[in-house]
């Protein structure tokens, strides 16, 4: 039987009795299943209050179950502000190619996501600068995050073709960049920063409000990093380092002062959303593209 939503399919199994077939061929002894909160959810998918918006930017639209976490956490924060959410996949290629037109318009939210490659960077920079300067709720995720250091050294810090030296290794402003100690590895195939890392977060800021507490862990993939040597200059003209490793060295988590949400984290946190228990971070973007940021 098919269903309007994957979060129908356990209570169609219960009502079907299957549940109770796999506990009796099992043989073992079970309570009652209590499906209420299921129930509940599965009724807040179906009728929502409100509806939204998410224009997703990336470079695999055309086979958006590349971003299938992605997408399932974003229902997850819906969820959670009693929420449906439409997700409007926009090709940062053609971004490139033709400009932004009317791409994003209609988005409560832009949500640049993760990715390896050149290809299509340039649109993504462009989509971060719309929802910067137009104050449109923005997340970016791993890349995304990346792309919105790009944007900001550029176009607000006046650093011409800064990059990162994934894209440009003759970039004169390499704001994202390997770590000094990876410079010097020629193979880099055990150089990602992968699985969960502690992450301090720096208290009245959007991260902290979210999560609730200084110290939290997160999952990650990715090689490159946020250049040191340009922190000091970037968090001068407003860019927020939000979130940091415990020694302070690796910079986890950026955001901009002075927009309504902006926020961008160098790890996956797409990966640790439940529909019961929705990622922090997803909740407060769907709440900040509703209009509703705390």
């Amino acid at each position: 039987m098919d269903v309007k939503s994957i979060y129908e399919v356990p209570l169609n199994y219960h009502r079907e009795g299957v549940d109770q077939k796999i506990v009796d061929l099992l043989n073992i002894w079970t309570g009652q299943p209590r499906l209420g909160e299921w129930e509940k959810l599965v009724e807040t998918i179906r009728s929502p209050k409100e509806e939204v918006t998410i224009a997703i930017v990336g470079k695999y639209v055309d086979w958006t179950d590349s971003y299938k976490s992605l997408n399932e956490a974003l229902t997850h924060g819906g969820i959670a502000q009693d929420c449906r959410v439409h997700l409007d996949f926009v090709d940062s290629e053609k971004i490139e190619r033709e400009g932004i037109g009317g791409r994003l318009d209609g988005a409560g939210g832009i949500l640049v996501p993760g990715g390896f490659g050149r290809r299509g960077i340039e649109g993504m920079i462009q989509a971060i600068e719309h929802a910067r300067v137009r104050e449109i709720p923005y997340f970016g995720i791993c890349l995304g995050m990346q792309m919105a250091v790009v944007e900001f050294a550029r176009n607000v810090c006046g650093l011409q073709k800064a990059n990162s030296t994934e894209f440009d290794g003759e970039t004169p402003h390499p704001v994202i960049d390997f770590l000094p100690e990876q410079k010097t590895i020629v193979d880099k195939g055990g150089t990602m920063r992968l699985g969960a890392w502690p992450c301090s977060l720096e208290k009245n800021t959007r991260a902290f409000g979210a999560y609730g507490r200084r110290e939290i862990s997160e999952r990650h993939r990715h090689r490159y990093e946020f250049n040191n040597a340009y922190r000091e200059r970037l968090a001068g003209a407003g860019l927020m380092i939000s979130g940091t490793s415990p020694d302070g060295h690796l910079v986890e988590i950026v955001e901009l002062e002075g927009h309504p949400w902006f926020l961008g984290c160098q790890f996956h946190p797409e990966f640790k959303s439940k529909p019961l228990q929705p990622h922090p971070l997803f909740v407060r973007f769907i709440q900040a593209a509703l209009g509703q940021a705390p």
